[in-house]
């Protein structure tokens, strides 16, 4: 890697803790450049703008929460094994800087048009198709019902996982990841083949 990539990359792993923090609008080139003692101009200079550095922010947190999250749990067997991968990691990130950064942005973008919330919405529908298409390699595998709806599973896990964010971050509610687990192993048990 080039000094120069290696810099970018040192500067979107501070730009993604900040903004995971003070939510996207509160970041800065100008701040991000005195956070990170460096001259305005340089830092302007790979970005060329608010709203460029915004969305360079969320493609590092989109890779990083890949690279966390969504990779390893595609290397596990298929059905429910991968699904139980892809839960167990996104708990486990709870404490990471990109997940942190999607669910606020999340809040902070919602009603703002654009290219960030473009692209948010564009993350985010990315990663229901993910669970998705893991719950289908489940009904594939006979694990789940050929009946249940692999989109409103998603819709449902991502609904827990909201939830469960909420609980952890906001609440600080020591029963968190008991009621997070329980309410995935529900969502598990309704899409089983139903017995005759």
């Amino acid at each position: 890697m080039s000094k120069g990539a290696a810099t970018r990359q040192a500067v979107l792993a501070e730009a993604t803790e900040v903004a995971s923090r003070l939510g996207l609008g509160g970041l800065t080139i100008g701040s991000l450049a005195a956070r990170l003692d460096m001259s305005k101009s340089g830092l302007f200079a790979h970005f060329r703008s608010k709203e460029a550095l915004h969305l360079q922010v969320l493609a590092y947190a989109r890779d990083a929460f890949s690279a966390e999250v969504v990779r390893p749990a595609l290397r596990a067997p298929r059905g429910e094994a991968r699904l139980r991968a892809l839960f167990e990691n996104w708990v486990g990130s709870f404490d990471f800087a990109a997940g942190c950064l999607f669910v606020s942005a999340s809040t902070e973008f919602d009603d703002q048009p654009g290219a960030v919330r473009d692209q948010l919405v564009a993350d985010h529908k990315d990663l229901a198709d993910v669970i998705a298409q893991v719950f289908r390699t489940g009904i594939a595998e006979g694990e789940f019902d050929e009946a249940a709806d692999p989109e409103r599973f998603a819709h449902d896990l991502h609904s827990v996982m909201l939830g469960a964010f909420h609980a952890r971050r906001l609440l600080n509610d020591p029963r968190t990841e008991t009621w997070t687990r329980q309410a995935f192993e529900a969502l598990l048990d309704a899409a089983r083949p139903k017995s005759d």
